[in-house]
């Protein structure tokens, strides 16, 4: 089992900036994939941004030019830049990690991190 642990979410005003971190209880270079969604208040959980064990990411048409995901390995995280925050932004952001096995693929979910954006 994988225990992912999210951290630096809270209020911010239209415009500023949040940094997530997920802690993870596996080595991060060993997990495929590491993801952040966010899921707003009536809506579905979205993907915001990804990172693969290569190096590549990929983000939300929505974070694009405004979040950056990025891996730490000295500190085994991965974390979400957050600048330019809207009101849209407003969601639980949950950390993702897509583990590889002989078996298949599993994902591990964090419990998640309020972001509210308003002024």
């Amino acid at each position: 089992q994988v225990r992912l642990v999210e951290s630096g979410g809270g209020w911010v005003r239209p415009g500023g900036s949040l940094r997530l971190s997920c802690a993870s209880s596996m080595d991060i270079k060993t997990i495929y994939e590491l993801n952040w969604y966010r899921q707003a208040p009536g809506q579905q959980r979205e993907l915001v941004a990804a990172v693969r064990n290569t190096g590549a990411t990929d983000y939300a048409p929505s974070a694009e030019g405004r979040f950056t995901i990025s891996r730490d390995n000295a500190e085994n995280t991965v974390n979400l830049q957050m600048n330019g925050l809207e009101p849209e932004d407003t969601a639980v952001y949950f950390c993702n990690a897509r583990v590889g096995y002989t078996s298949g693929i599993r994902d591990y979910w964090g419990q998640g991190t309020q972001v509210t954006v308003s002024s």
